[in-house]
């Protein structure tokens, strides 16, 4: 890897990434451990689906777009190489929503031809209440060592067909979204509130060290969690609406558009937060095309489900 990286001006490409994972066992964990360690010295990069559940960038977010398929209930996530709103990009993750009794549930994958909770490229799900005004995230991997899987109810259903050892029956919680009831039952914008087990960028793992001839791993500390509310809009009084300034990356009005800042955190010194920063904006371009931009300490995977809570009337609320 050493040698790989000293000819490439940047971090080496996927392919040569790839083949040295592939000449066998002991090389595969070393190019691994290489990568979990890049992806810690410089968050947001996406190489492998694995950077899907890393933070984003700390100084400047990942510009993505969320196409829509109305017919089919599905959402694709995509990262964008341009800043054309009609260009595709660099797929990342789909989503289905399903009914499931007086639930909505939203199963997230890595293959957009392969949306069920039994495929191995299963990531995780997003499940609604009745109203379709509170989620909760789930993630097939455990968000840090120690975490305790979800009940049985909220596990993975699977046919017996469907059931491999490779693929781990259980889910684990690793946010809920809020949306707050509109007691005046006035038009106004949405109100949310997300508390999220959000990775951790500042710690890098602990090196591989042999004990016996066999390698053990240091599990990593458990992450914090990050509490997220949407910024107030300001009542504009020309055009006689709510407004929020997304620079360019929205361009039609909608219920649906939100921006989301950190809250203040009460245990630090002064209470003091940030809640100028926008760590993650959602908002309409086309009838069926969003944006998504998000930045540390949100992941894609985080992002993306938050985003997808948006989709959908909430008659409590608006």
């Amino acid at each position: 890897m050493q040698r790989v990286e000293a000819s490439e001006e940047q971090w080496p490409q996927r392919q040569n990434v790839v083949a040295c994972g592939c000449v066998c066992k002991r090389w595969r964990e070393a190019t691994r451990e290489a990568v979990e360690k890049a992806s810690l010295h410089q968050p947001g990069k996406i190489t492998f689906p694995s950077s899907l559940r890393k933070p984003g960038p700390r100084d400047s977010p990942f510009q993505c777009l969320i196409k829509r398929d109305k017919k089919k209930s599905t959402f694709y996530l995509y990262l964008a190489l341009s800043p054309s709103f009609t260009d595709k990009g660099k797929f990342l993750l789909a989503a289905r929503r399903y009914r499931s009794g007086a639930h909505t549930e939203y199963i997230i994958s890595l293959d957009a031809g392969d949306l069920s909770q039994g495929s191995k490229a299963y990531v995780g799900k997003l499940r609604s209440d009745f109203l379709g005004t509170n989620f909760t995230i789930y993630d097939s991997q455990p968000p840090h060592s120690g975490a305790k899987p979800a009940n049985s109810k909220a596990g993975r259903r699977f046919a017996s067909k469907q059931i491999s050892p490779q693929v781990p029956a259980t889910n684990f919680e690793i946010g809920h979204i809020s949306y707050k009831f509109n007691l005046l039952k006035s038009r106004g914008p949405r109100r949310m509130v997300c508390t999220l087990t959000c990775p951790s960028s500042d710690k890098i793992p602990s090196e591989n060290y042999q004990d016996n001839s066999k390698t053990k791993r240091p599990e990593a500390s458990a992450p914090g969690y990050t509490v997220l509310k949407n910024k107030a809009p300001r009542w504009h009084e020309h055009l006689e609406c709510w407004c929020l300034n997304f620079h360019g990356r929205v361009t039609v009005a909608s219920v649906k558009n939100f921006q989301m800042v950190a809250t203040i955190d009460p245990s630090k010194p002064g209470g003091k937060g940030d809640e100028e920063t926008v760590l993650l904006q959602f908002g309409k371009v086309a009838d069926d095309t969003f944006t998504m931009d998000y930045r540390e300490p949100l992941s894609a995977f985080q992002a993306f489900a938050i985003c997808l809570t948006s989709f959908g009337t909430k008659l409590a609320c608006e």
